[in-house]
């Protein structure tokens, strides 16, 4: 269905629809996956704190600031979002013994068995997109990019 129709609405531009189609069509798409980060007692930048420390176990501990950086949400309270994972054991916290101030990040073996619990959750998130073709999502993601180039 075309976004006018979707949404009823008028657009300036091709541009203005463009933004306004990206936005719609994006929390379309994700509000399902933050449905069920619900069910498992996360919120979406909870999960992606952990999908890091997953990532890069073989590293662990990391800083916050080694998270932060790649966090989808760069405006996150990366600290404020590790405190509420170390309350719920998803994660430890490790002081630097030489700066107590500097505080170091790990996945806890409880955090693990919730991801792999919600991998069900990660595979459905991967069949969003299949009414497109393989080739057709190698040019969307070709064009996000090309987005992101012109935004900096």
């Amino acid at each position: 269905m075309k976004i006018e129709d979707e949404i009823k609405g008028r657009f300036r531009n091709e541009y203005h629809k463009g933004l306004i189609n990206l936005t719609y069509t994006a929390k379309q798409l994700s509000y399902e996956f933050y449905q069920s980060l619900k069910k498992h007692g996360l919120a979406e930048q909870q999960y992606n704190v952990l999908r890091i420390l997953r990532g890069f176990r073989s590293e662990a501990p990391l800083s916050i600031n080694f998270i932060k950086e790649r966090m989808l949400d760069k405006d996150s309270d990366v600290s404020r979002i590790v405190d509420r994972l170390v309350q719920k054991t998803l994660v430890s916290r490790i002081e630097n013994p030489k700066d107590r101030r500097q505080k170091s990040v790990k996945i806890t073996k409880s955090g693990i068995v919730l991801l792999d619990k919600m991998f069900n959750c990660e595979q459905k998130v991967d069949t969003l997109l299949n009414n497109l073709t393989t080739v057709e999502v190698k040019e969307f993601n070709r064009l996000l990019d090309k987005i992101r180039e012109e935004e900096q």
